[in-house]
This record gives C-alpha cells, structure tokens and sequence, in this order.
C-alpha cells in the first residue's frame, strides 16, 4: 500500500543555525530555503542517500508548527509527521478504513499532491501522503 520513505520533518526555531549543522558540520547537500505559504512553513531539504530531512521553520503567526515550538524551542522531530509514497486506490482504501484526512488535496514541497491523515488514527503520527508517481490523489 505504501511506498518508500520519502523524508522525516524536524521543527526548528533557528533554520539558519539548523542548516549549518548539516551542511558544514554534517557535510550535508543542503537546499535553500522556500517558504510555503499554503502550509505556514519555510522548507529546507537536507539530501540523504536514500531519503531526505526537511527542516520546518513557522511562516506567519498562524504556522502549524509554531505550538509546538513554543512546547519544545530547541526545536526536533515532530511527533507526528512522516511522509511516504502512496497510489490513488492506497488513499481511498485508508479513508474508508476510517482513516480521518485533514483538509483537502494540496500541492506540497515538491510540486506533488499531498494529503494529510490525521495523528489520532496513527498512534500521533501525522502522516503525510504525497503521490509518488503522475497521478491525482
């Protein structure tokens, strides 16, 4: 049903500070940051071999990650994101499972629909849908 991951979101206060870790101590490939108004996040994508780091920074007031910033200021990994391939007949065989989808269809980070599942029904993971291959989810 699902495919491979595609990468694990970690919440920073300090994106700048975030991003130097990784490429200049880590030597990590790391990309310039995008804001994603849609989502209230700035994205930074740190290149692993097999799979990827977005680094989220709040965008406005009303950023999704910015209540959790204010309970953990260092920042860390989200306890309730990971992001992971999935077909058309996969999304609809969860929704009817009573797998609970937050908001509609949205264009994510990586020009591809994405949806989200809500965290309750996956043990506080937010689960993040994005279509792997040409096709609408």
């Amino acid at each position: 049903m699902i495919g491979k991951l595609n990468h694990v979101a970690i919440a920073t206060s300090d994106l700048a500070k975030a991003m130097a870790l990784y490429r200049d101590t880590l030597g990590a490939k790391v990309s310039a940051p995008v804001p994603q108004p849609d989502h209230g996040v700035t994205t930074v994508f740190v290149e692993l071999p097999s799979s990827k780091i977005e680094l989220l920074a709040p965008l406005g007031e009303n950023s999704p990650i910015a209540n959790f910033l204010k309970r953990h200021p260092e920042g860390g990994v989200r306890p309730h994101r990971g992001n992971q391939g999935v077909e058309h007949a996969a999304r609809d065989q969860l929704l009817a499972a009573g797998a609970r989808a937050l908001g509609e269809v949205k264009t994510g980070a990586h020009g591809k629909p994405v949806l989200f599942l809500h965290p309750k029904d996956f043990g506080g993971v937010l689960i993040e849908l994005e279509q792997a291959k040409e096709q609408s989810i």
